[in-house]
């Protein structure tokens, strides 16, 4: 049975006012815990590194959706910077893997630990009931991203 016009502009609404929610809830994870200034491309390529382990840039590329010769700009700066370092590969040795330095790492460890501080003061903050509210809607949130 097709859902009724309110339907569907209702479920629009809280489409919207979800995205609109967590899109400002990151914005502001990011604000609080980026004193290092990185770029989103170059947060999220130290993210995949450190939850991946080394990878090739085609590899990490095609991971974040962009083109090879995009990641290699992030990778250089972030080599440069010293947090990615290049290794052998161990069984091609015409590809290059690149993998976080112990300071690549270092600095995803405090930003988790910035990000957790941050969220853990602002849940503090709330009443018992918007609390309950908030760990109610974690197995919701958690199967959307999963859907």
């Amino acid at each position: 049975m097709p859902k009724s016009r309110s339907s569907r502009a209702a479920m629009e609404t809280a489409v919207n006012e979800l995205m609109a929610a967590v899109g400002q809830l990151l914005r502001r994870l990011r604000s609080e815990t980026n004193p290092d200034d990185f770029n989103l491309s170059q947060l999220s390529a130290l993210a995949r590194l450190d939850q991946n382990g080394a990878m090739t840039t085609a590899d990490l590329a095609r991971l974040e959706s962009m083109k090879p010769q995009s990641m290699g700009t992030i990778l250089a700066t972030l080599e440069q910077e010293g947090l990615v370092e290049r290794r052998a590969h161990p069984t091609d040795g015409r590809q290059i893997l690149f993998g976080l330095t112990p300071e690549g790492a270092e600095i995803r460890r405090q930003r988790g630990i910035a990000k957790r501080e941050w969220l853990l003061e602002a849940v503090a903050k709330l009443d018992a009931a918007e609390l309950k509210t908030i760990m109610d809607a974690i197995p919701l949130i958690k199967r959307l991203g999963e859907s």
